[in-house]
């Protein structure tokens, strides 16, 4: 199912049909990632965390690496009603 789920959401940041909310812009900013930051780690990554709790739809965490594949970057994300894949947050993962 999670392979299913990430191929899913590859072919959506491939294709451009995602979306950022403000706070991950602000993250993202925040830790210094660029935009082919968070695409590598989501095309390169795998699926860490899946949460079920929000109303709004399933939540997935992706770890992957940053463009230059060095920082480890965070990606949390949900599909939309509208089959827009929505990226919540962007972190570098620390230890």
């Amino acid at each position: 199912m999670s392979q299913r789920i990430l191929r899913q959401i590859r072919q959506a940041v491939r294709s451009g049909n995602y979306d950022m909310t403000r706070h991950a812009i602000d993250e993202m900013a925040e830790d210094n990632l660029s935009i082919f930051d968070v695409e590598h780690a989501v095309l390169s990554g795998t699926i860490t965390k899946t949460e079920l709790d929000d109303w709004r739809g399933v939540r997935y965490t992706i770890i992957g690496l940053s463009q230059d594949k060095v920082i480890e970057v965070g990606v949390v994300g949900r599909f939309t009603e509208t089959d827009i894949y929505l990226i919540i947050t962007v972190y570098q993962v620390t230890d």
